[in-house]
């Protein structure tokens, strides 16, 4: 993929459990990649040993930046802070226990490439690689959610919830300064800011 630069922003708290795998999973993975990547952990204050670990790793390879927040702020704005501080063409969040794999980001960025601004991970479509599934009551609750948001915010979206999400660098900084939601439904604020101002958005 030429001329890309990728920036992978994983927001972190408490992960201590998995964090060091998932790090290596991805950074295994886009090694391997034809295009230039960073990729960013933000620790949302977390309260155990998540700050060392990634700060060890950190050391050993060199696409790892580590930010933190001296206490917890939420996933939004979280996100954000990893957003602003991103050096990449193209930048994704995706959430710390990796549930969807890595690779999947190639279809985003194509899409991405093709002229759009956004691009969604979406769990509803049949071709989506979930690796962890959330417990049955949380997906009840995630789709009946998904059913509110796409009649009321962003209408035609399926799956505002999965924290799967690649941007184009100027609509993520555009929608960051407008961005007030730092905690739940932060993504859904996200996706409203960037209708409104015209993006493209794909899922």
């Amino acid at each position: 993929m030429e001329n890309t630069f990728l920036s992978v922003i994983i927001p972190a708290y408490n992960e201590e459990a998995r964090i060091k795998n998932t790090l290596e999973k991805i950074h295994s993975y886009l090694k391997n990649q034809d295009y230039t990547y960073e990729i960013i952990i933000v620790n949302d204050g977390s309260t155990d040993n998540t700050w060392a670990l990634v700060n060890e790793i950190a050391q050993k390879i060199k696409e790892v930046r580590i930010l933190k927040n001296e206490k917890n702020r939420g996933k939004g704005f979280t996100i954000k802070k990893g957003f602003l501080n991103a050096k990449g063409k193209y930048l994704l969040f995706t959430d710390a226990d990796l549930s969807t794999p890595i690779e999947e980001v190639e279809k985003l960025i194509s899409w991405l490439k093709k002229g759009y601004d956004i691009a969604i991970g979406s769990r509803a479509l049949k071709e989506s690689h979930i690796q962890i599934h959330q417990p049955w009551y949380r997906e009840l609750a995630g789709r009946i959610f998904n059913l509110f948001v796409q009649a009321m915010a962003v209408p035609g979206i399926k799956d505002t919830q999965c924290g799967f999400k690649c941007f184009a660098q100027k609509a993520a900084l555009e929608i960051c300064e407008r961005q007030k939601i730092e905690k739940f439904s932060f993504d859904v604020e996200m996706l409203y800011i960037g209708r409104k101002l015209g993006y493209k958005i794909t899922f």
